[in-house]
C-alpha cells in the first residue's frame, strides 16, 4: 500500500463548470439507467434524461477547447506509452502526482463522452417497437430506426460496465493511493506538492462569460434537435 504522501498543499484545479458538468451527469445517468431499465411510464424521464445528458456531453466537448487549464484536452490527453508507463507505476510503489486527469483518466474521459453523445444521439433516432419513439426517428425508415434502438441499448449497457470501472479505479486512487479524487471534484481542489500546487494556481482560470456562453450553445443545440420536426415542418 502507497503511503500518503506529507507536504502537500492544496490548490484550484477543477473549475465550477466541470463540477457542475460531473455531478449532473451522475445524477443524469443513473435516472437514465434506471427509467430505462424499468420502461413503462418511466420512459418519459428516460428520454428527458437523455436529452439533458446530450447537452451535457456537448457542453462538456466544447469546454475541452474552452475551459480552464484542466478542463481541457491539451492537459490531459497523453500518448499510449505515457499511459502505460503510469498505469505500471500505478501498480508499483511509486506516486506519481497530476494535477488535473491522470494519463488513464484522461483517455477514461474522452472515451466516456464520445460513448454518452453516440448513445443519446441513437436515442433520438431510435424505436422500441412499442410505444415510444425518438424525435428524429421520422427521419430514418422502421428497420434503420430499430436497428439504432439496438445500438443504444448495447452502448448502454457498454457504458455501465464503463462507469463501474470507472467508480472502482476513483475507489483505488481514495482507499489505496490516498488521493481525495471525490473531496476534489466537490470542491475543485486537489492535495498536490509544492511545484506543482504552484503551477495549478497560476493555470489559465474558467471564464464565466464563456462558460454561460457554451451552456447556451448546448441548450440550443439540443433544444432545435429534439423539436426539429416541429420547427421544420414538412
Amino acid at each position: 500500500m502507497t503511503k500518503p504522501v506529507t507536504d502537500l498543499i492544496s490548490a484550484p484545479v477543477w473549475d465550477g463548470f466541470v463540477r457542475a458538468f460531473h455531478w449532473s451527469l451522475v445524477l443524469l445517468f443513473a435516472i437514465s439507467a434506471a427509467s430505462g431499465k424499468v420502461g413503462g411510464e418511466w420512459i418519459v424521464w428516460h428520454m428527458r434524461s437523455g436529452y439533458a445528458i446530450l447537452g451535457l456531453v456537448t457542453f462538456r466537448l466544447i469546454w475541452g477547447f474552452v475551459g480552464g487549464e484542466y478542463a481541457r484536452y491539451v492537459s490531459f490527453l497523453a500518448s499510449p506509452i505515457r499511459a502505460i508507463k503510469f498505469a505500471k507505476g500505478l501498480l508499483g510503489k511509486t506516486h506519481e502526482h497530476i494535477i488535473g486527469h491522470n494519463p488513464i483518466g484522461g483517455w477514461m474521459v474522452i472515451v466516456l463522452l464520445l460513448l454518452l453523445a453516440t448513445q443519446a444521439m441513437l436515442g433520438l433516432f431510435s424505436n422500441d417497437e412499442i410505444a415510444t419513439t425518438g424525435p428524429l426517428a421520422r427521419y430514418v425508415s422502421d428497420e434503420t430506426s430499430i436497428t439504432l434502438m439496438g445500438r443504444h441499448r448495447t452502448i448502454g449497457n457498454i457504458l455501465l460496465a464503463l462507469v463501474g470501472i470507472h467508480i472502482a479505479a476513483v475507489l483505488f486512487h481514495v482507499l489505496i493511493k490516498k488521493e481525495g479524487l471525490i473531496r476534489a471534484m466537490f470542491n475543485g481542489k486537489k492535495a498536490l506538492p509544492a511545484h506543482l500546487a504552484s503551477q495549478a494556481h497560476g493555470a489559465r482560470k474558467a471564464s464565466l462569460s464563456t462558460g454561460f456562453v457554451v451552456i447556451s450553445i448546448a441548450v440550443a443545440a439540443v433544444a432545435i434537435a429534439v423539436n426539429w420536426p416541429a420547427i421544420f415542418k414538412p
